[in-house]
């Protein structure tokens, strides 16, 4: 998956923002003002893309054991959180299914309020 499949996958979500709070390196994409995805811009530069997305953490530790491209997150709760690196070896459509995993996860802790009004601006 390359920076710009990753970016308009994001953002393709509904109620879906873009952010970057931190520094102007960490693009972040939320739903409902809560974080799901985020990533290195300088790391996709170097050649070593990664995102950090969200997981149920039982399947996060099946996935870590499974695949040597997921790993604990980050600088994030390594419990709900796995490192995904994008270099390739992992099919997009899988990714794009960890991403699905992510939003969901994140869309299904918002308030029933914020979830009906997301899902009403897309319709």
């Amino acid at each position: 998956m390359n920076l710009e499949t990753y970016y308009e996958y994001c953002l393709s979500k509904k109620g879906v923002t873009e952010h970057f709070p931190f520094d102007e390196d960490t693009l972040v994409f939320k739903v409902g003002d809560k974080v799901f995805a985020l990533t290195s811009l300088q790391r996709w530069e170097k050649n070593e893309p990664a995102a950090n997305l969200k997981c149920d953490p039982e399947r996060a530790q099946e996935l870590r054991a499974e695949y040597d491209e997921i790993n604990p997150g980050f600088h994030m709760n390594k419990v709900h959180w796995n490192t995904v690196t994008l270099n390739g070896n992992l099919p997009t459509a899988f990714v794009k299914e960890l991403i699905d995993h992510s939003y969901e996860l994140v869309f299904k802790s918002l308030t029933k309020k914020i979830q009906n009004e997301i899902t009403e601006l897309e319709n």
